[in-house]
């Protein structure tokens, strides 16, 4: 069977522009040494992408740029072959740009994220791409020169329309600058907290442009780099060598009627002894009498706050400390002197809440077994010279090692016992609630508090100091015999329990306790 002459024809044509094609691809081959290129970036490509992880996203997109360059390459070779000539140059030199940026951005990733980070050389965002934006520009020259375009002419009839360019541009140039300043300096990095103007925020990113500050009401801030540049900008917390802290003032203010060593020493003593989250032990919190107003001492605490986020939060916490510390110490806040008070208080209104408060007090006292033993006029005496002591929830009520002459009722709220072994590490033994008491040898005989207990909520309690129990005692000794008694047999029984002491041993370490902490009793209040 024979081909028609139309057939014949059709395929003599269809081979001839096959062997166009081949043959203008393989001049292309050759004069761009397409393969060698294409062979070496793809194996730099392919070993970045294994063993280099922080430019993968870089070699990506060097990759698909590669992989466009080669298909708008071939596109040229089909156009040479139809005959345009002209557009067949100009897509040519286009894709042979997009192949230069590839390799550029794959050589950036070379130097930035393999070169440089073997000899821990840190560089800012900014700087890569000014580098990889000067090699695209480096590419297109080289391209142009390579067919035939004279430079200098295009040097000269850039600089004009560069100067105008620039002249239009001059905030956004100085922003760009702007921003490539400040990330060669490293005088802002993300993560500061800064002032610029009214404006207070933390640092979160650096771009060409502005700077991003993200405030504390959740709102994001973009400051030009030029006005960054011409601002004064407050950068909180650095000090060369030392902890990012900010030092915080809280203000508060007491009546004149109370001198200030005691204001002073009840709020310095409470901040150093209790740790508050977000507030720095070093340097350590201090109170000071700041001024004198017209009817108050102006006082003021400062301490070094080291979450900056929560500057609000933390200073709240500060301030309830201060509160009941000083409500402890009996100091009250001030109150303006130009205050009225329109309340009637007879004397015998007060006296009836006097008494009330008597009689819940002696209540409160019946339930305690160490004054079991005294009678009704006895703990009457105990309770007019109780005092509130109310503490605020992680509060100590007394620390393990410490001097104490007084015993805790607590009437509202929670807390917990601690022993502490070591290194701020510790085992609650037991949690205490209203109607529990604690100190109880400490105020019989002075002993050093044997256990941390922290308020794990507001807690109120009694307070029942030794010269307010000396006078019971000193009217009749008699008591310390049965106080004595009381705190052996609470001893034995723990001790009894923990090392399963039989009946004799028992009666044996009863005994001896008994003497031992009535004789304490006598000393510690020189009893006859």
């Amino acid at each position: 069977m024979s081909l028609s002459v139309d057939n014949k024809s059709f395929l003599q044509e269809v081979a001839s522009e096959s062997a166009s094609l081949l043959s203008s691809l393989e001049t292309v081959i050759e004069r761009d040494h397409v393969v060698i290129v294409t062979l070496v970036f793809l194996l730099l490509a392919g070993l970045m992408l294994r063993y280099v992880p922080s430019g993968r996203r870089h070699v990506r997109a060097s990759l698909l740029l590669f992989g466009f360059a080669v298909i708008v390459m071939l596109g040229a070779v089909v156009l040479a072959v139809a005959g345009f000539g002209a557009i067949a140059r100009a897509v040519h030199w286009a894709g042979l740009l997009i192949g230069g940026m590839a390799i550029v951005n794959l050589l950036s990733v070379l130097l930035f994220d393999v070169a440089l980070k073997a000899v821990h050389l840190a560089t800012p965002r900014i700087l890569r791409d000014v580098l990889v934006g000067l090699g695209y520009i480096g590419v297109a020259l080289l391209l142009m020169s390579r067919g035939g375009v004279s430079l200098s002419g295009i040097i000269t009839t850039s600089a004009v329309i560069t100067a105008v360019i620039g002249f239009a541009l001059q905030d956004t140039l100085g922003n760009v600058m702007g921003g490539l300043a400040i990330q060669l300096e490293k005088t802002i990095q993300p993560g500061d907290w800064v002032r610029v103007d009214q404006q207070v925020g933390r640092v979160v990113e650096i771009r060409w442009r502005y700077t991003a500050i993200e405030t504390r009401n959740w709102d994001t801030v973009l400051i030009p780099n030029g006005v960054l540049m011409k601002s004064q900008v407050l950068i909180y917390g650095r000090r060369g060598g030392e902890t990012v802290n900010h030092r915080q003032t809280i203000y508060f203010n007491v009546d004149f009627r109370f001198a200030p060593s005691d204001v002073i020493a009840a709020v310095t003593q409470k901040l150093q002894a209790d740790s508050i989250p977000g507030v720095a032990t070093q340097p350590p919190p201090q109170c000071i009498l700041m001024d004198f107003k017209e009817s108050y001492g102006q006082y003021v605490v400062r301490y070094w706050l080291t979450d900056l986020a929560v500057d609000d939060p933390t200073d709240s916490q500060v301030r309830a400390r201060v509160y009941y510390a000083l409500r402890r110490r009996g100091i009250p806040m001030s109150i303006p002197a130009s205050s009225i008070f329109m309340t009637e208080e007879s004397e015998s209104r007060r006296m009836r809440k006097r008494e009330r408060e008597i009689e819940s007090r002696i209540q409160i006292l019946s339930n305690v077994d160490i004054f079991e033993g005294l009678t009704q006029e006895e703990r009457r005496k105990i309770a007019e010279r109780m005092q509130d002591a109310p503490f605020v929830r992680g509060e100590a009520l007394m620390r393990q090692g410490a001097d104490g002459e007084w015993l805790y009722i607590i009437t509202r709220g929670a807390a917990e016992v601690r022993i502490y072994s070591g290194k701020d590490e510790y085992k609650v033994v037991a949690t205490l609630g209203a109607g529990d008491f604690l100190g109880e040898m400490s105020l019989l005989t002075g002993a050093k508090r044997s256990a941390t207990v922290i308020a794990t909520d507001e807690t109120d309690c009694l307070r029942l100091d030794k010269e307010a129990f000396h006078e019971v005692l000193k009217s009749r000794p008699e008591i310390a015999e049965y106080l004595a008694e009381v705190l052996a047999r609470r001893q034995t029984e723990l001790d009894a329990a923990r090392e399963g002491l039989d009946e004799e041993s028992r009666r044996r370490a009863f005994s001896g306790k008994q003497r031992d902490l009535l004789s304490r009793i006598y000393h510690f209040f020189s009893l006859d």
